[in-house]
């Protein structure tokens, strides 16, 4: 973990926490590599387990919204705020959730030309709004969404995902964190082998 490009510290694996050690060697054991995110983010253990615990909140829990339907949030505000970390590495897991190897390039690019429902064009409207201007929602937008059928929870989880987002765009570029290597193959070709799907 010490060789993980970043302006600040990476603690070796063994002199971490117990939990936070055992979260990173599972991700390692079932992706093949540890995501970069993992090593910049246990310089501080504390920030660590929040930073994940709300992401697993957001992230993996049973909602409207289908895991790929997160992603897509994840990858449009991330290419907004120029963040190439999550970019990359959400456009490898949105490939693998939609098994759809041009999505996430169309949506980093321009999601409005991008193969997607009008209820999804509709969600990445609302979470552009709420990445660009969250002060100027207003009711109306909220109604438009429940036209295209996401209930209240599912509206707030938009919300909460772009939010979370923005915070982790901007440590990315705190830290100079990179895109492992791993993420720009992923969900690509179909294989047999190799990488699997992390958070």
């Amino acid at each position: 973990m010490s060789d993980t490009p970043t302006r600040f510290p990476v603690p070796k694996l063994e002199e971490l926490p117990e939990d936070i050690r055992e979260r990173i060697t599972s991700v390692a054991d079932k992706s093949g590599f540890i995501p970069n995110v993992f090593s910049v983010l246990a310089h501080r253990p504390d920030e660590f387990r929040a930073f994940f615990a709300y992401h697993d909140a957001l992230m993996e829990k049973d909602s409207g919204l289908s895991k790929g339907e997160r992603e897509m949030i994840v990858v449009v505000s991330s290419a907004m705020n120029n963040c190439l970390y999550c970019v990359i590495a959400h456009g490898a897991i949105l490939r693998i959730r939609e098994k759809n190897p041009r999505l996430a390039d169309q949506l980093a690019t321009d999601y409005t030309r991008a193969d997607i429902t009008e209820r999804q064009m509709a969600m990445l409207d609302f979470a552009t709004l709420i990445a660009d201007q969250a002060a100027q929602v207003t009711d109306e937008d909220l109604d438009e969404l429940r036209e295209h059928g996401f209930s209240t929870e599912d509206i707030w989880d938009i919300g909460a995902i772009t939010a979370f987002f923005a915070l982790s765009n901007r440590m990315a570029g705190l830290t100079d964190m990179l895109p492992n290597d791993e993420f720009y193959a992923m969900g690509r070709e179909p294989r047999s082998s190799g990488p699997r799907l992390v958070k």
